[in-house]
């Protein structure tokens, strides 16, 4: 958690956000107002946090990760413009603001070390909102453009066949001995870190709070950790003289 998100949490009067966010800030909220919905209640959960907000309160709408990044931010802006709500900077409007948070796909790559020092893709495999058609086109590309890949929402108990689909899509253009490293719950209690290749990516070890790193044809690991390099080695001779 950012030092601002902190701040936006203990001056709001209400707090909305999904239960299970709710409860790991549970002891930041005490006294405080209350809006917690479920999974899929996504709009209702924002709209309330609108409503609250434009009464005249402070509302602070928790997020995981970055506000911006596969979470609320998009959805609160969407559902002004269709309601016709002005947020803006005006009097009379209701003032938004997007507080920065760090995205698991940063969290996770500071645990793994530095797989994202180059071109990277972010890729949901969650087909609720997007179809899978698009996904696997999205997932193609990258693929055949050598980006490390990162994927979010991998898999689910009802959704346990699309990161096996992205593996083998990706075979097709990688070799067997790609890095893939594993980071479930990043920069939490429960967190588990995983290093394995692309041939050997168990897709049973992988839930909704994982974060797939798939590297790119220059990956490598060394020495528990894994490195997409730059390119600083094709510019500098990085052996210092002895």
């Amino acid at each position: 958690m950012t030092g601002r998100a902190k701040q936006a949490i203990e001056m709001a009067d209400t707090i909305a956000g999904y239960t299970t966010y709710i409860d790991i800030i549970r002891p930041l909220v005490a006294g405080k107002t209350i809006i917690a919905t479920g999974m899929q209640k996504e709009v209702e959960r924002v709209w309330k946090a609108i409503e609250s907000a434009n009464s005249g309160g402070v509302c602070t709408l928790v997020c995981s990760g970055d506000p911006g990044v596969y979470a609320m931010a998009g959805l609160v802006f969407e559902l002004c413009m269709k309601n016709n709500v002005a947020a803006g900077s005006g009097r009379d409007e209701l003032y938004i603001e997007v507080v920065p948070g760090v995205p698991a796909l940063c969290a996770g790559a500071a645990l793994l070390g530095a797989p994202l020092m180059h071109d990277f893709a972010s890729i949901s495999l969650s087909d609720l909102l997007t179809p899978w058609d698009v996904i696997e086109k999205r997932i193609r590309a990258a693929a055949a453009a050598d980006f490390v890949v990162a994927f979010y929402n991998p898999r689910s108990k009802k959704r346990n066949w699309q990161l096996d689909t992205a593996k083998k899509i990706l075979l097709d253009h990688r070799a067997k001995e790609t890095p893939v490293g594993l980071v479930t719950a990043a920069m939490r209690g429960d967190q588990i870190i995983h290093l394995c290749t692309l041939e050997t990516l168990d897709t049973g070890l992988v839930g909704m709070q994982t974060i797939v790193f798939v590297g790119n044809s220059s990956t490598f690991t060394h020495d528990g950790r894994m490195i997409t390099p730059r390119g600083y080695e094709n510019r500098y001779d990085l052996e210092r003289q002895r």
